[in-house]
């Protein structure tokens, strides 16, 4: 007869060996399932009106040829709004024309519905088509301008994390390329032109044409200024560290001036919804009493006379 105790002892002994053996396979079957690789799923994107939209203007943009008078401007605009697929040219003058068709139809359809005479009608539709070529350039000039502005606001926080990095013994394209990285969810836009510029860098270019390229891509003053300050620096051998925080300091002290520029002019951009808006609703609520009392002691005394 075997003892209790040992019964026991093998009996636990074989729970935590089954237990143990469990856990080893599990894990092992989680490592095996994250190395594995995944079959790729096509996302199911729900139909929807801009879809249409971009359908349309993209099968446009195969039949509408390319201007090649305005194709250079074009697409340095197109750059400047951060846009540098190679067929955006292409989807732009295909935008444009769609537009003025749908614009002019819709000009001489309201005309026709408002039964206006024949001449009115012409005018209506060329005021569309019109309104049609102008429009999209001018939504990607309010891109560009939307742009500027983020580069322009994110250049003194992205130059403080490159004094930071360049003065950690980081080098100058180092330096850049990990601003790009920790900065890209804050101000995607500037450390998108950082990745462009460091792109160049490892194709080959210099270093004082990247520079330049940089600033002729974004536009922005502030990162002209920025450009010239590093290209000279490394010119002339100067320490980059030493560039980098004068040049920051500069533009904290331009971005202060900036912010009480913009504080003096509000005075004066108050005055005219002041007077306009403020001082007649003003004048009816503390003069308007008085005019009514005025109106109901005056009016007997002028029937009476």
């Amino acid at each position: 007869m075997l003892d209790p105790v040992f019964l026991l002892l093998f009996s636990v002994v074989s729970i935590g060996s089954v237990m143990a053996a469990w856990l080893l396979l599990g894990k092992n079957t989680q490592a095996v399932e994250r190395i594995k690789e995944r079959p790729k799923l096509r996302p199911v994107m729900p139909v929807s009106a801009a879809m249409g939209w971009r359908e349309l203007v993209a099968r446009a943009g195969q039949w509408v040829p390319a201007s090649t008078k305005n194709s250079p401007e074009l697409k340095r605009l197109l750059v400047r709004a951060g846009w540098r697929h190679p067929r955006a040219p292409r989807l732009v003058q295909a935008a444009r024309t769609v537009m003025i068709a749908v614009l002019a139809a819709a000009g001489v359809i309201t005309a026709l519905v408002l039964h206006f005479p024949l001449p009115r009608v012409v005018l209506m539709g060329c005021a569309g088509a019109i309104a049609g070529h102008i429009l999209p350039t001018r939504l990607l000039r309010i891109k560009i301008s939307s742009r500027r502005k983020a580069i322009a606001k994110g250049l003194p926080h992205v130059l403080d994390l490159m004094v930071v990095c360049v003065e950690s013994g980081l080098g100058m394209d180092q330096a850049t390329l990990q601003v790009a990285k920790e900065l890209q969810h804050a101000y995607p836009a500037l450390c998108d032109e950082f990745t462009v510029m460091n792109l160049e860098l490892r194709a080959g270019k210099r270093r004082t044409e990247a520079l330049h390229n940089l600033s002729e891509r974004a536009g922005v003053d502030d990162l002209k200024k920025l450009a010239a300050v590093l290209i000279q620096a490394d010119k002339f051998g100067t320490s980059i560290g030493q560039t980098l925080r004068s040049h920051s300091d500069y533009m904290r002290v331009m971005t202060r001036q900036r912010a009480e520029e913009q504080a003096a002019k509000l005075a004066v951009k108050l005055v005219f919804p002041i007077f306009f808006f403020i001082l007649p609703a003003l004048f009816v609520v503390t003069l308007g009493p008085v005019v009514m009392k005025m109106v109901n002691e005056l009016m007997p005394m002028l029937d009476r006379m």
